[in-house]
């Protein structure tokens, strides 16, 4: 099952790149005209800037760190990534200093960086922008970039062993004696909920998201919730992770109305890491979904081992 889900997603991804035209445009040309099957490795993008920190890890997993000459502010994983040059935050990015290290590829995240995105097209670099939002399509990501970078066999071993691992997740969760419900929360004012592949990983792990309806809204400002009608779906387990800022549980729990929620009332309010949870891309995927099933195996009565799986 993981190898098909493997090939499906490095089929996918051979689909389409995005490539820089004069200094003013950028085109969409098939993978396989831009980068011949037969290509040595100085015809692969040698200097490649990460603006978000899933792609950083990405290219580390696949061995193929040293091309990468430029990541964002917030990448941490793996550790030596950090030894990099810092270029970006999430939302802004320094243009000169992208254009200084003469990279000859750019790799950008979803429509919150799409300002950035067009500068650089506009000063004449080449822009790859990814905007994978679940699980499915962060597969396809992983796909794209190993082809990107003539690594698809290391791509398609790194794509089965992330399915093979969340597959061990799903049976695990097959275990539990219910299915919690869960409100996960990505920031608190105003309250966004319902990202996709958040919800998909709360599912593999063995929870039942509330706000089912809002995982195929893309975009944050699409998915904002009503306070009461949290209240009303009555979550057992609530999980957040505001985007780079510290969770204040006791706030949440001191909302108007919020202390009848069976979460808040039974202390099952819980901070999820952002670098774990909010990065689609490896991190989630491994360390984020497994902290969210430890949790709700706590919640679930089930014991956890040292590492928080829970014990057979």
């Amino acid at each position: 099952m993981a190898s098909l889900y493997a090939r499906r997603a490095l089929r996918r991804a051979a689909t389409f790149t995005i490539f820089n035209e004069g200094n003013a445009a950028s085109i969409v040309l098939p993978l396989s005209h831009a980068i011949p099957m037969t290509a040595t490795h100085s015809q692969y993008p040698r200097r490649i800037v990460c603006l978000t920190d899933e792609t950083t890890e990405t290219l580390y997993l696949l061995g193929e760190q040293d091309r990468i000459v430029g990541i964002s502010a917030y990448a941490s994983r793996p550790q030596e990534a950090r030894s990099k040059p810092r270029v970006s935050a999430f939302r802004d990015a320094n243009i000169e200093k992208i254009l200084a290290l003469r990279p000859d590829l750019v790799l950008a995240f979803s429509d919150v960086q799409a300002a950035i995105t067009q500068e650089l097209v506009r000063r004449g670099l080449t822009v790859l922008h990814f905007n994978q939002r679940s699980v499915a399509q962060i597969f396809e990501m992983m796909a794209t970039l190993a082809r990107l970078v003539g690594k698809e066999r290391e791509g398609e071993a790194l794509i089965e062993g992330l399915q093979r691992g969340l597959d061990e997740i799903r049976i695990e969760a097959g275990k539990f004696p219910r299915r919690p419900r869960v409100y996960f929360e990505e920031w608190d004012s105003p309250l966004i909920s319902g990202i996709e592949w958040v919800e998909e990983l709360i599912e593999i792990a063995g929870g039942e998201p509330i706000f089912l309806e809002l995982r195929c809204r893309g975009k944050a400002q699409d998915r904002v919730v009503d306070p009461p009608e949290v209240v009303a779906r009555d979550p057992e387990v609530i999980l957040a992770s505001w985007c780079g800022k510290p969770v204040k549980k006791e706030a949440i729990a001191a909302r108007p109305g919020w202390a009848a929620i069976s979460a808040v009332r039974n202390g099952h309010v819980y901070e999820i890491e952002g670098d774990c949870i909010l990065q689609p891309g490896p991190a989630s995927l491994t360390d984020g979904v497994r902290q969210i099933q430890a949790i709700l195996a706590r919640v679930s009565a089930i014991p956890v081992d040292a590492s928080g799986h829970p014990s057979p």
